[in-house]
């Protein structure tokens, strides 16, 4: 442990696990509130699958709604970070014939993983898992844990950024950012123009089937039901979402190292379903270039196309031109692209989606691109970063 980011990482760990054991302790002898099993989508193959969620105390989000007040998001969003974990809890998860039993970790967060010789009859792409808490048996808590199994004719899959790629969260703005994250919900903050036509484009692809589409951010899980509810009330397509886990450990303050988190996500992802090839969809905001770049080169032959959005000023997208450079040695398309339907057409003229599907995802850009209204309005101009 010579660096010394690691050895104060160690030590807050250590600080932080007596303070939550202190905490268990009280609230073991004060009682146990309402306890909630919350499962994450899953995702899996014939051979098996794969699902975690986690285990909290008392948690309670209300539903949003379009006419929520700012405080009424704030006090939401206030929910979704102050919670209260059940460390160490057993869970039982039940799918067919299978049962698997794990513990939750520091943190409440459990995994489980199933895996079999025969594989699935395949009769529909959602699978639900039974999930059961064996501890705390006089609150009898269960939950319904679904998980995504593409079907042997998918013709690819998608990975996909969430933030300023599917999501306007403005990363370059700190207080714009700060403002699409807590004052907006699920109904208020905006899709970027043409994504829910163009990602179920890329779903049905060219032979109606089903391509299953993996979400890869940066974003906490604590915001994991905002996101469900935003791919829902706008009709983006649902899929795994591999979010970062807040909180210290032992090697990181709060969570793991952003490059290495997406890296290790593509890594998962891409092992797990060795025969299937992807598409990577990512923004200028970050470093999605560089990390699309990287799997490129780690798996030759599996990357069909690669769509960076252009969000950043103009300076920003040097790293990105140096990725397509370094793409074009490849028979891969990198390509920066203005907005959805640039994307789109790209998309069409390689047989990644219907030429068809080009007009509706035109038409949706147009319908997302509306006039804000005067608070918004306001908003956006006080938090326009300041000229130099």
């Amino acid at each position: 442990m010579g660096d010394w980011k690691e050895v104060l990482s160690y030590v807050a760990s250590n600080v932080e696990d007596q303070y939550d054991a202190l905490k268990m302790n009280l609230r073991e002898r004060l009682g146990i509130g309402p306890i909630h099993l919350l499962p994450y989508l899953g995702h899996g193959t014939p051979y098996g699958l794969h699902i975690s969620g986690r285990i909290l105390e008392d948690y309670h989000v209300e539903p949003a709604a379009d006419n929520d007040t700012i405080w009424e998001n704030l006090h939401n969003m206030y929910r979704r970070f102050r919670t209260k974990e059940i460390p160490h809890a057993r869970v039982r998860a039940r799918f067919r014939d299978h049962e698997e039993e794990v513990t939750a970790d520091d943190e409440g967060i459990f995994h489980i993983n199933m895996a079999w010789e025969t594989p699935l009859p395949l009769n529909n792409v959602w699978h639900e898992v039974q999930l059961e808490l064996l501890d705390y048996p006089d609150q009898h808590v269960t939950a319904m844990g679904q998980v995504i199994v593409p079907p042997p004719n998918a013709q690819f899959g998608v990975i996909s950024d969430l933030d300023d790629t599917v999501i306007q969260t403005d990363v370059f703005n700190l207080v714009a950012m700060a403002r699409n994250t807590f004052l907006h919900n699920s109904r208020t903050r905006l899709p970027f123009a043409g994504v829910a036509e163009f990602y179920l484009a890329l779903q049905r692809g060219t032979a109606n089937t089903y391509n299953p589409i993996y979400y890869v951010s940066n974003s906490p899980f604590n915001l994991y039901d905002l996101l469900m509810d935003f791919f829902e009330v706008r009709q983006i397509p649902l899929g795994p979402l591999f979010l970062t886990n807040l909180g210290l450990t032992d090697e990181h303050f709060f969570r793991a190292d952003p490059v290495e988190h997406k890296l290790g996500a593509i890594d998962t992802i891409l092992t797990t379903h060795p025969d299937l090839p992807f598409v990577l969809i990512g923004d200028s905001g970050e470093q999605d270039a560089a990390i699309y770049l990287e799997a490129l080169e780690k798996y030759p032959g599996r990357i069909k196309a690669i769509y960076i959005r252009d969000v950043t000023p103009d300076r920003e997208d040097k790293r990105v031109v140096e990725a397509m450079a370094h793409a074009a040695d490849t028979d891969v398309d990198l390509l920066l692209v203005e907005d959805t339907v640039a994307a789109a057409v790209h998309a069409a003229e390689h047989g990644l989606i219907v030429p068809e599907a080009l007009p509706g995802i035109r038409q949706e850009r147009t319908e997302d691109q509306k006039e804000p209204d005067t608070l918004e309005k306001i908003v956006k101009q006080v938090s326009k970063p300041l000229s130099p």
